[in-house]
């Protein structure tokens, strides 16, 4: 039964890993542009990626059939499992790592969470640093295409469910009427937008070279750098300036993005009301954050106060991860508001992760409706998100959701707890793994890394980020014995 499930998917993984295998000639080719030390890393590490493709390919050619829905989630889950894997063989040849960090890294990269177990980031060679932020732009785009051309296929959210994280004319018709046109539109979005950020990192104070890899790790909400002191190495208001404005930007809907474009008119965005939700709780948690600050004396004057949190609050809010200065030493209620947004903020159909903004406007309306029913048992109260009607079993879908994604933290936190790690350190690497935010508090905080941990912690935070990137639901799936039933 396993090998009728597994083998007909091995013809399109083989076909992904080929294109994947393909992706680590950019890295290959700076390197014997600049001569740096990693040049060897890359022609084994292509050739296997390459050949693991290759086999794949023919060894499910006599096996090949239509897919079904349950091989979606399969086959997703095998993508985000194996390509982490054969990533890390440039790592492991030139850096001469543990499988353990070098897997961290790199599915760190792929789920663009931006954690790091690496130190000395200065001294990499070109070739390295920008493998790891092209993992960070590749996963961004494989997320939104997950997002929006395919997890709609597979259930949470369904059909059902993309109709209702949509704005305006997108909720009866599709981007483009195939899913494979859908997705090549999404990537010149996404592909046209970082190129407009490369130029404006470089116009700000960037050298070419870290103006490309930032840019690839801001739209992808990566958090990669190419600094150990991240952001802060630049020490530039008009860097951070460009910075906050590209998160904002990815942390939004590609798909509403190519509607505006298509449309050429602002409304579609303007009609966004997961978009508009965003951009309000975000004006008022800055402008917040910065006057608690400036109260508690962290900075000695607004504007200073205003440029340290604007920056570092839209990072880590939007599930990037840069950092500009240490917010762990700022008074704990600032970055733990920062940590919350980065449960709930980002829109569906963009990079960053967490519950997403149109989660938690489903929940609350829902628990508006809820309590009107207290007084009203018989009235009739849809749960609307603009002018949209949300159908029951979309709502059902996101309280199933949302009860699982908590426990996964409840649950992740107590297996760090269980080996010796303290609470803020064990809550906020969870918070900000399965978040795909990058940074947490404590011995994880911005001015550390995830190196202090043991190989145990190490894997506990790689699943916790999987299950993020995934939304819980498509990983646990796999995982039950129903799955695998007839």
């Amino acid at each position: 039964m396993i090998r009728q499930r597994i083998l007909p998917l091995l013809h399109v993984l083989g076909l992904v890993i080929v294109v994947f295998g393909l992706s680590m000639l950019l890295p290959l080719a700076v390197s014997e542009w600049t001569h740096d030390a990693a040049r060897d890393a890359y022609d084994v590490a292509v050739l296997v990626t390459l050949g693991v493709g290759l086999l794949f390919w023919l060894m499910a050619r006599p096996y090949r059939r239509e897919l079904k829905m349950r091989d979606g989630y399969l086959l997703v889950v095998l993508i985000w499992t194996l390509l982490p894997a054969l990533a890390t063989l440039p790592l492991m040849f030139y850096l001469d790592t543990s499988f353990t960090d070098a897997y961290f890294e790199t599915m760190s990269g792929m789920t663009t969470t931006g954690a790091t177990v690496y130190s000395g980031l200065d001294n990499l060679p070109p070739s390295i640093n920008l493998w790891r932020h092209l993992l960070n732009w590749l996963g961004g785009i494989g997320i939104i295409v997950l997002a929006v051309a395919v997890l709609p296929l597979l259930g949470v959210g369904g059909r059902s469910m993309f109709k209702a994280e949509t704005p305006g004319p997108m909720k009866d018709s599709k981007l483009t009427p195939r899913i494979a046109h859908t997705a090549k539109a999404l990537w010149l979005v996404y592909a046209g937008i970082t190129l407009a950020c490369i130029v404006s990192l470089h116009l700000a104070g960037m050298s070419w070279f870290d103006a490309v890899c930032h840019s690839f790790a801001a739209m992808a909400l990566g958090g990669f750098s190419t600094h150990d002191a991240s952001i802060g190495f630049f020490n530039s208001v008009p860097i951070e300036v460009v910075l906050s404005v590209f998160q904002v930007i990815a942390a939004g809907n590609f798909a509403t993005y190519f509607l505006m474009i298509r449309g050429r008119s602002l409304r579609t965005w303007l009609a966004d009301v997961e978009m508009m939700n965003m951009l309000g709780l975000l004006s008022l948690s800055i402008l917040g954050v910065t006057a608690f600050l400036w109260w508690q004396g962290t900075y000695p004057d607004f504007l200073t106060s205003l440029r340290y949190v604007s920056f570092n609050l839209i990072t880590i809010a939007t599930d990037c991860g840069f950092a500009s200065t240490d917010f762990g030493q700022w008074p704990i209620f600032a970055p733990m508001w920062m940590l919350f947004l980065s449960s709930i903020l980002a829109c569906s159909g963009s990079t960053g992760g967490g519950v997403k903004m149109i989660r938690t406007l489903i929940l609350a309306k829902q628990a508006s409706r809820e309590m009107v029913r207290l007084l009203h048992p018989n009235a009739l109260v849809p749960v609307k998100i603009g002018n949209a009607v949300i159908e029951n079993k979309v709502v059902f879908s996101v309280l199933a959701f949302v009860f699982l994604y908590f426990m996964t933290v409840a649950m992740l936190t107590f297996v760090l707890l269980i080996t010796g790690l303290d609470f803020v350190t064990a809550f906020s690497a969870i918070i900000a793994c399965i978040n795909n935010a990058g940074p947490g508090l404590g011995q994880v905080g911005p001015a550390s890394n995830y190196g202090v941990l043991t190989d145990f912690q190490t894997w506990v935070c790689t699943a916790a980020m999987l299950l993020g990137r995934l939304e819980v639901l498509a990983l646990l799936i796999v995982l039950t014995p129903t799955f695998w039933r007839k």
